[in-house]
């Protein structure tokens, strides 16, 4: 799949879905709804009509009424065998104990995203994105059949100091046999001096990962 996020669809809005969907690929949807439960509702039976969608998040600190209502939205989908996954952010990569102190949140990263997994599970989402340091508790917690999607995937870069805005992160393979279903891959890729042999290295260490879970 590809991910489309607020940054491509402000600049080209739905055009940018039916540019990748007329390529034959699946699209993740990845605008983070967070409002109010009626207008998120709206908005998730819009993207409904978009081209090859497979997957859709909301934030979960929208809180229970306005999830459920996303979840609601979603199951009225008029080709319910294609109906995208709908996933909940959970606390993001960026954040970190001290900033979430700063917005008056109490409780670890882990533990935040841990409850608030739990709590989409209850609203009826079908799995969230979690950073990788969650994802085995988050699995135990959740079940096997909860889609855990995961950001933050950055090469291992021994005695290297990074300088981009993730606090929590892992490698590809670290997030795969920690029990990932997706990964999220931008920079390590994008920012990359060739893109497509970054690609190829990531995908060589997914399968040699694959290969021992």
């Amino acid at each position: 799949m590809f991910k489309i996020n607020i940054h491509l669809f402000t600049a080209t809005g739905p055009e940018a879905v039916s540019r990748i969907a007329d390529l034959g690929y699946g699209i993740f949807l990845d605008l983070k709804y967070h409002d109010i439960p009626n207008t998120v509702a709206g908005a998730i039976s819009v993207a409904l009509t978009l081209p090859r969608v497979r997957l859709i998040d909301v934030h979960t600190a929208g809180g229970a009424a306005m999830m459920r209502a996303a979840a609601e939205a979603l199951a009225k989908s008029p080709r319910p065998a294609e109906r995208p996954k709908l996933l909940g952010i959970s606390v993001l990569t960026s954040m970190d104990g001290s900033e979430l102190r700063r917005i008056g949140m109490t409780g670890t990263p882990g533990a935040r995203a841990l409850a608030l997994a739990r709590l989409a599970k209850k609203c009826g989402l079908d799995g969230v994105v979690a950073s990788p340091q969650e994802v085995r508790r988050i699995r135990k917690a959740c079940g096997d059949d909860f889609l855990i999607v995961v950001p933050g995937i950055r090469h291992a870069e021994p005695g290297a100091k990074r300088s981009d805005d993730q606090a929590r992160v892992a490698t590809p393979a670290e997030a795969i046999r920690a029990g990932a279903d997706y990964l999220v891959i931008g920079r390590p890729i994008t920012a990359a001096p060739d893109p497509r042999i970054a690609a190829r290295a990531v995908v060589e260490e997914i399968r040699t990962a694959l290969k021992s879970v």
